[in-house]
């Protein structure tokens, strides 16, 4: 067996439906007595529920988490939390609100407990992200990683079917990248493998629920996503990523792009681009979906149902595709294949034109 190094962090995993109904007691756990519910304003009826779970524990709810976390957004919530008195955050959501929660424990160390409906697994990891002046800086650091996460299916139910497929590709992307990862070993690779198999039977079963109405197989399929996301997030904490999440970073930071949009439409160029370079890991993502070619399953994946296949959809100014390439090109980082510039540019075009990958 190969040498390797594999880091776990300290983190406690509720799993199941109904496992909300925990979070009181979990709470309880860490010792904390005032929380602060961060949420967007999109999600604040769900954000306002939770805070009435919570009972007295509640401090109050903040419902200014958006995309790519702006500074802005996160002093506000810093200072809602300190006004407060809160000695704990409760990030319900996606990885923009659980991103808030990360920011907020960033300079504070206030504790967060996640409780994700969606795919991101953010959750998972030790990566943060802020947004100013237009540019995303992540960073790694320990104080962001929540120390509980509560997995509950039942309250993805509701999330439309676009976004869990966006999302759900999203997570496909960390197991994917974890494959050809240049500190990969044998216990990620197992996560990553068992995470995208789990999502590539969940994304159709969803699917396929949504146009019968089959809440018992909504739930279970529902189930699969998240288990398939947790354990996609947990590669993302524990090796470092490829091409694509740079790309998805230039690209969602820079031109302010919805961030599982374009995770979902980089994804199966940016494992065309390094097939060549990585054939067993492209093999293992093709063997796990069940099928031939792993960028073109990705691609068939989201175009079947309904999600964007091309940066133009989502608002990718053509004029700024040179930019993005030379963003991209900036501060080298490991990858199977070279960075190539020629090569990135033609990537990121076929990605604004939405062509399906030729193998």
């Amino acid at each position: 067996m190969q040498s390797f190094v594999y880091q776990s962090h300290p983190q406690r995993v509720v799993f199941g439906a109904g496992a909300l109904g925990r979070l009181g007691a979990e709470i309880d756990a860490l010792g904390a007595r005032k929380v602060l519910v961060l949420s967007t304003a999109g999600q604040r009826t769900q954000a306002e529920h939770v805070a009435g779970l919570l009972g007295s524990r509640a401090a109050g709810v903040f419902d200014g988490a958006v995309m790519h976390v702006p500074i802005e957004s996160a002093r506000a919530a810093r200072e809602q939390a300190a006004r407060l008195g809160a000695d704990c955050a409760v990030a319900l959501g996606g990885g923009s609100t659980i991103g808030l929660g990360k920011a907020i424990a960033l300079e504070s160390g206030l504790p967060i407990v996640a409780v994700p409906t969606t795919y991101s697994g953010s959750e998972m990891t030790l990566i943060y992200g802020l947004t100013e002046g237009g540019i995303k800086r992540t960073g790694k650091d320990a104080r962001v990683l929540p120390r509980t996460v509560v997995y509950d299916p039942e309250l993805t139910l509701g999330l439309p079917m676009m976004l869990s497929v966006t999302s759900g590709i999203n997570a496909i992307a960390h197991a994917a990248e974890g494959l050809y990862a240049s500190d990969a070993n044998p216990v990620t690779s197992v996560m990553a493998r068992e995470g995208i198999a789990a999502l590539g039977r969940a994304l159709p079963a969803i699917r396929r629920a949504h146009a019968s109405s089959n809440a018992a197989d909504m739930l279970q399929a529902r189930s699969d996503a998240l288990y398939g996301a947790w354990l996609s997030g947990s590669v993302l904490a524990n090796v470092g990523m490829s091409l694509h999440h740079k790309l998805c970073h230039t690209l969602g930071g820079t031109f302010n792009l919805a961030h599982a949009e374009v995770h979902t439409i980089v994804l199966p160029h940016a494992l065309a681009y390094n097939a060549g370079a990585a054939p067993q890991a492209l093999a293992a993502v093709a063997s796990a979906l069940g099928a031939g070619s792993a960028p073109q399953a990705l691609f068939d994946l989201a175009r079947d149902s309904g999600a964007p296949v091309a940066l133009r959809d989502i608002g990718m100014p053509a004029a700024d595709l040179d930019r993005a390439c030379e963003l991209a090109m900036q501060n080298q980082y490991p990858n199977p294949r070279p960075l190539e510039k020629n090569a990135i540019r033609q990537l990121l075009q076929d990605a604004f034109e939405g062509v399906r990958p030729a193998a």
